[in-house]
């Protein structure tokens, strides 16, 4: 009872007129900036933060909260309509939701992301609500060991539910490792795999570089390749009939969205983790659970509600250990605690007591800034849509110019545009060759975090290896892992038992000749 006198508290402050408008100014900001390849929350709320100081704390983060949230809703568009995730969190919404737009099924994958991002953070914010002081112990207990864990299961994971060839996802996966090692060691500072000698390789390769290359102009190089064999304009429309439709067909998946809801929030709070784990995992148990996996990949509408439900849950997640430890669950929220301090609020379990209007106003803004971003996404469909409409040539060209826009204006290094076309050709040569680009690019996300946590353990513990399996949680992620990693195995085996069965003497189970 105490929770809903504080939460109704919280509403009179983010429903002022003043905090309501700041939010809709925030989603819809956010919306557009998640779209644009280059840009995402983290840069969005960079950009907006020093002018915060013109607002009272509350609404300052209410904006910044909401900026945030509208750039998660975002990063499905250009991962739908031009197979560019803008963000890391969006790469396994790509899966399904690029290959669901050329089949003219635009509007319906983004009517899908839009009502799985509403859904996932509505629970996410109500699990906020009710056990915020509760979870934050159980974050505490993650450590380096943990966090590898985490990781390493989110690699496995991958690659026991991806469905593509494991052989393959496993060489992407050490590739993009290998790339994620370039730049400064973690503890020694020594350069490693400065490729001739070149200064940019010092700051390591970015993930949007690498994403760009491979996703946007690989993309660009397939489907010129390939134009004269479908049509110069892609069939893109979005009617009041789609739209009733997919709200009817999102219906259906309320057992995907649940899932990916409390799996989203669980893995967001986890300090370090993020949405990116979160959302493959989604998307790898969603595979796995289905009737029908071997649509996924081809345009399954569930394969795009699963992870867009996952990162948008795991993005209220992770504001819970920044409130309740001071320790961001995030790169965006990192950005946001840095704005708390300086705006003299001390982030722990105090800041409930000491502040709770502050609390409470962010936490009721979250339900505002919830409906506000499903509303105005919704609404701009269409226009999103229209996009699609334009003439190919027109839309190969501004594919290209935002790739090399995107890589170049985080860095403003000529050094970063060369690599983004080199990852393209790079790109485009894997997908002839039906290599899977995910896990490339999902290695270089997740590597550094992987190496980090792995030598701190190791180093905490003095070399002890055992470290890993003596710790209950680290140690349970290691077995889960363990069997997402053998499972490839055991399902071919029982498929040759199965045939073997079918075929007693050595023929096909068809009965013809060999």
């Amino acid at each position: 009872m105490e929770i809903l006198t504080l939460l109704g508290d919280g509403f009179a402050t983010s429903l002022s007129p003043v905090n309501l408008m700041i939010v809709l100014l925030g989603v819809t900001a956010g919306l557009f900036i998640g779209a644009m390849p280059g840009l995402g929350s983290v840069n969005g709320v960079a950009i907006v933060l020093p002018l915060t100081f013109i607002v009272p704390p509350s609404s300052a983060i209410i904006l910044l909260a909401a900026i945030y949230y509208g750039a998660m809703y975002g990063g499905a568009i250009s991962s739908v309509l031009l197979g560019i995730p803008g963000a890391s969190t969006a790469v396994a919404t790509t899966f399904d939701g690029r290959p669901m737009a050329q089949q003219g099924k635009a509007g319906l994958a983004l009517i899908a992301a839009a009502v799985a991002s509403f859904v996932g953070g509505t629970i996410s914010v109500i699990l906020f609500t009710v056990f915020a002081v509760p979870l934050a112990d159980l974050a505490l207990a993650f450590g380096p060991a943990e966090e590898f864990a985490l990781v390493l299961l989110a690699f496995t994971t991958f690659v026991g539910l991806g469905g593509d060839d494991v052989l393959k996802t496993i060489i992407m996966i050490c590739l993009g490792l290998v790339l994620s090692s370039v730049g400064l060691d973690l503890i020694s500072g020594q350069p490693r795999l400065i490729f001739f000698d070149q200064p940019g390789f010092y700051s390591g390769i970015s993930f949007l570089v690498l994403a760009i290359g491979v996703y946007g102009v690989g993309e660009v190089l397939f489907t010129i390749e390939t134009s004269h064999k479908r049509q110069q304009v892609t069939p893109a429309r979005l009617s009041l009939r789609e739209l009733v439709e997919g709200m009817k067909a999102m219906a259906r998946l309320w057992k995907t969205m649940s899932v990916g809801s409390f799996l989203g929030f669980f893995v967001g709070m986890l300090p370090a983790a993020g949405a990116t784990p979160a959302s493959l995992m989604a998307y790898g148990i969603a595979k796995s659970t289905s009737k029908h996996p071997e649509t996924f990949g081809k345009g399954n509408i569930e394969g795009v509600a699963a992870p867009e439900t996952a990162n948008n849950a795991a993005s209220t997640g992770s504001l819970l250990p920044m409130l309740t430890l001071g320790i961001p669950g995030s790169p965006t929220t990192a950005l946001l605690l840095g704005g708390m301090v300086m705006w003299g609020l001390v982030p722990g379990p105090m800041l409930f007591i000491e502040q709770p209007d502050f609390v409470w106003g962010l936490i009721s803004s979250l339900y505002t800034a919830n409906f506000a971003a499903v509303v105005i996404n919704i609404a701009l469909i269409p226009l999103f849509v229209w996009a699609l409409r334009m003439p190919f040539t027109v839309l190969c060209t501004l594919v290209l110019v935002l790739c090399i826009v995107g890589g170049y204006a985080p860095s403003q290094k000529m050094h970063d545009v060369w690599l983004i076309l080199g990852f393209g050709v790079v790109g485009y040569l894997l997908r002839k060759a039906d290599y899977p680009l995910a896990p490339l690019v999902l290695a270089l996300v997740l590597g550094p975090l992987m190496e980090k946590s792995f030598r701190q353990t190791l180093i905490a513990e003095q070399g002890n290896m055992f470290a890993f399996v003596e710790r209950p949680l680290s140690g349970l992620f290691l077995a889960i892992a363990a069997f997402f990693f053998v499972l490839p195995l055991v399902n071919a085996l029982r498929h040759r038992l199965a045939n073997r069965k079918l075929a007693p003497d050595g023929l096909p189970p068809s009965g013809g000749a060999a």
